[in-house]
């Protein structure tokens, strides 16, 4: 499994702080000795992801709240089956409730829609990249899902990895100008450069980047790119962006690219469809 993001325990303090506030005032009806004990269960099938946050919604809240998982981040769930049973004190499992299962839902959505893309692309050497389009303050999470759906990340963000486009060519006077900058300041980082026609790629081939991004490319563009590249002899790789569906994947991994970024699997994401139900036992 990938590893968990480091940032994780305050992802989840801050929607406990967003959703709770100075109480639940609702959960303060339930007898404070009251248990309860439930489940967990998918409405559809999907691609599990998000375990660890709900773990840790319930531990912030009150460690005696016992979850007890039936399936693993990345596991492939049919629909009606059950993710976990939950055990505890009425309260605080009233009050995780929808904090544990927001995580999860989003989480389980990307992952879902990472694993379609990747299974669309089965058998060819090409890879499904995601983006920085991302939730505000819950990229790390995105992005673990992302692995968990069998996807790669791109870059985490604007430190890790320079991808030159279109206004920074503009800045530096030339996409080789560019390319030349970014090799003076980046501190040995991988270099990417987004091209737009295929004498954007000639350029950007004699200067050689780690990575050439064509955007919206047609498929005979992107078989002509993987053809000079192979020409050039050059290590670099190319990477498909701009207008990429599912129904389109297939093609375009099928005309030799390494790469296709897909920012839907964060941007476009839909929450898999889950429910708690629970049952109500003696003090």
């Amino acid at each position: 499994m990938p590893a968990l993001p480091a940032d994780l325990a305050k992802q989840v303090e801050a929607a406990l702080r967003e959703d709770v506030g100075s109480g639940d005032v609702t959960a303060a009806l339930v007898p404070a000795a009251q248990r309860v004990r439930g489940a967990v269960t998918t409405r559809e099938a999907a691609v599990l992801c998000g375990r660890a946050w709900a773990d840790e919604t319930f531990r912030q809240l009150e460690p005696r709240v016992q979850l007890t998982w039936q399936a693993a981040d990345g596991d492939r769930l049919e629909a009606g089956q059950i993710l976990f049973s939950i055990t505890g004190p009425a309260r605080p499992v009233l009050t995780g409730e929808r904090t544990a299962l927001n995580f999860l839902q989003l989480l389980s959505g990307t992952a879902t829609a990472a694993r379609r893309f990747v299974d669309a692309v089965a058998g060819t050497s090409c890879r499904i990249l995601d983006t920085r389009k991302t939730v505000p303050g819950l990229r790390t999470a995105q992005k673990y899902a992302v692995r968990c759906g069998g996807a790669l990340n791109h870059r985490m963000g604007l430190y890790d990895q320079v991808l030159i486009k279109e206004n920074h060519i503009a800045a530096a006077g030339s996409l080789t100008g560019a390319i030349e900058a970014a090799r003076r300041t980046a501190g040995g980082i991988a270099i990417e450069v987004e091209v737009e026609t295929l004498g954007e790629l000639r350029e950007a081939l004699a200067a050689r980047p780690d990575i050439i991004m064509l955007d919206e490319f047609t498929l005979g563009d992107m078989r002509t790119a993987v053809e000079l590249t192979r020409t050039q002899g050059a290590a670099t790789k190319l990477e498909v962006s701009g207008s990429v569906a599912l129904d389109r994947v297939r093609a375009i991994a099928e005309t030799g690219v390494d790469y296709i970024s897909v920012g839907a699997l964060t941007k476009h994401v839909r929450a898999v469809d889950l429910s708690m139900r629970l049952d109500f036992l003696g003090g």
